[in-house]
């Protein structure tokens, strides 16, 4: 009688296991890729304006990237706000202190190989569940069939043009204007 209890119990506790809602999806992708995976060496001057909650900040970027590193380095007001560098292993940066919280290095590295990075290289990397679709101009990241960021571009390659990156799910929207190269 009592491994009948017990075995009742634990049918109960499964049947309950099994109606629980799906995990949260990870706080953040996390992704992060080699700098080489990029495929190409670039530099390039950028205007960002990020829209969140009605405000809206803008700010001057130089974007370096070869096989070895990514340097970004953030200007307001021609003083410098904001460095993030990546070397395939080590993310460091610095902010200044009155940058928003929300900017995070991890988010910027993220949000700029979303944007760049060749689509074979991004679906390598991404975690179980996460996809990203692709037509060319416009990328969609979504997990489990949510959508959580749209970025598109206004030509090929993607950092000679403009970028829209709209974030679903942080709720703000990056705009890039890429200076053109003299090449």
């Amino acid at each position: 009688m009592h491994r009948r209890l017990i075995l009742i119990a634990l049918a109960l506790l499964l049947a309950g296991c099994a109606s629980l809602p799906p995990p949260a999806p990870p706080a953040r992708l996390g992704l992060r890729l080699a700098p080489a995976a990029l495929g190409e060496r670039i530099a390039v001057q950028q205007h960002l304006q990020v829209e969140r909650a009605g405000r809206i900040d803008e700010l001057d970027a130089a974007l370096e990237v070869d096989a070895d590193q990514l340097q970004l380095v953030g200007l307001a007001f021609g003083q410098r706000v904001l460095t993030v560098a990546y070397d395939g292993r080590t993310l460091t940066s610095w902010r200044h202190p009155m940058l928003p919280a929300q900017v995070r290095a991890d988010d910027v590295l993220e949000d700029i190989q979303l944007a760049l990075w060749p689509l074979a290289a991004i679906r390598a990397a991404l975690p179980p569940g996460w996809q990203i679709e692709d037509d060319g101009l416009r990328r969609t990241v979504s997990m489990h069939g949510v959508i959580f960021s749209v970025i598109e571009v206004s030509k090929l390659p993607r950092w000679q043009g403009n970028i829209t990156l709209e974030n679903r799910r942080y709720q703000y929207r990056l705009t890039i204007q890429s200076a053109p190269t003299s090449s």
